[in-house]
């Protein structure tokens, strides 16, 4: 039983062990996405201050996803067409400007709804094609056999920072207001770009690429193959339905905070840091995994859509938080598994538009969901929308074990 403990504590952080780039993008990153999460946060919050509308927050989804939308399949093929170290650096100092431009809004006092749905949109067109460019760095960091474990790691960042990020960003928010943190979240970026540039690039995994000739030729390619792959279409199946009615945290969170619970900043920071807390849990369990597994997604599924619909009754915030906890934890042990099946499951030249397709899938129909989940706030309540997205992961969950059947319980 120890040597089996010891094996899985050797593989959880294999790759920032063996990989001097895998650790510079590591530690920028983990400084990066805590101010992004800091922004998050306080930009959920700014809207509802300028608006006071369940509406006007899925309006704040809309702007920040519809360039995924829009853009996402592009993104895919110019990932596999440009050095990907380059592309995140140009994409990254695009982020940074943006989030500096948001501070000086709010602090000077000229921030407005406009305003900030415009630098949303903005910002999403640069984390639409910073995404399948950063995806796909990943591979050339670590290398083929290492990369699920890379895969699972970047989520335990992005999820460590989900759980530091919001709890400071809700105790700024309520001493001095949501400026600080986009000036915060401008200057973390400096981390990453640091990281990014004392990178050893002759030690990066060379990657095979092909010439196309044209940017929807590149895009038709890429389709064709996720159509010919059962699993990789089931994976963006399973994705696509419960990121549009399930994944509307950003929405529905502040909501809960605000709405339900009857609240401020401090308990929207602490709820969004619950579920940090547990995403950080499943992505520990997910980076311990020899590989992506169908099993793991499935219970990661099957987890978060029944703590969709227990959570949905609760009012307090104790007991929202412990939920959070859970759904958190089943989220990433979801999404962590999907990531890695699509990754592993693609030729070395399609990965960045696979890669893109998957996140097509994860955030493509956000704008709509996010309009959705706001929707059902203002109709029904948090009730309603947690209810509806659990109710909706079940399904899915029985369609996907009727497709590719596994043993839960072996």
């Amino acid at each position: 039983m120890t040597e089996q403990l010891l094996a899985l504590n050797g593989r959880t952080f294999r790759s920032l062990r063996y990989h001097r780039n895998y650790r510079l993008y590591f530690t920028g990153q983990v400084i990066s996405v805590s101010g992004t999460w800091m922004q998050n946060v306080a930009l959920a919050w700014l809207v509802i201050q300028l608006s006071h509308s369940p509406l006007a927050v899925g309006a704040l989804a809309f702007c920040r996803f519809v360039p995924f939308t829009i853009l996402g399949l592009v993104a895919g093929v110019v990932a596999d067409r440009l050095d990907n170290r380059r592309l995140v650096i140009c994409t990254q100092s695009s982020s940074m400007l943006l989030s500096a431009a948001l501070a000086g809004l709010v602090l000077s006092g000229s921030a407005t709804l406009t305003l900030v749905f415009v630098v949303a949109v903005l910002s999403g067109v640069a984390q639409v094609f910073d995404s399948p460019g950063r995806q796909a760095l990943t591979y050339q960091l670590v290398g083929g056999d290492e990369l699920p474990n890379a895969i699972a790691l970047n989520s335990s960042l992005f999820n460590m920072s989900r759980v530091v990020g919001p709890a400071i960003a809700g105790v700024l928010i309520a001493a001095v207001g949501v400026g600080l943190c986009f000036a915060i979240n401008a200057a973390s970026f400096l981390a990453v770009l640091a990281g990014l540039l004392l990178m050893r690039t002759h030690e990066l995994y060379p990657v095979r690429r092909r010439p196309q000739a044209t940017v929807l030729a590149g895009v038709r390619e890429g389709l064709a193959y996720a159509r010919r792959s059962p699993d990789i279409r089931l994976v963006l199946v399973i994705v696509t339905v419960v990121s549009t009615v399930g994944f509307n945290f950003n929405v529905i969170l502040p909501l809960l905070a605000s709405s339900t619970l009857h609240s401020g900043p401090r308990t929207f920071g602490i709820l969004s840091a619950c579920f940090g807390l547990g995403a950080l849990g499943g992505a520990l369990v997910s980076a311990s995994l020899a590989r992506a597994s169908w099993k793991a997604l499935v219970i990661g599924l099957l987890g978060f859509s029944a703590a969709m619909l227990v959570l949905a009754p609760l009012h307090g915030e104790v007991s929202c938080g412990a939920l959070l906890v859970v759904l958190g934890g089943s989220f990433t042990l979801m999404t962590a598994n999907a990531n890695g099946l699509v990754q592993t499951g693609v030729p070395d030249h399609l990965r960045g538009r696979l890669m893109s397709l998957y996140l097509f899938a994860f955030v493509g129909l956000a704008p709509l969901g996010g309009l959705i989940a706001g929707w059902l706030v203002q109709v029904g309540g948090t009730s309603l929308a947690f209810g509806l997205a659990g109710i909706t992961g079940l399904a899915i969950a029985a369609y996907a074990l009727r497709e590719r059947p596994v043993q839960l319980h072996a």
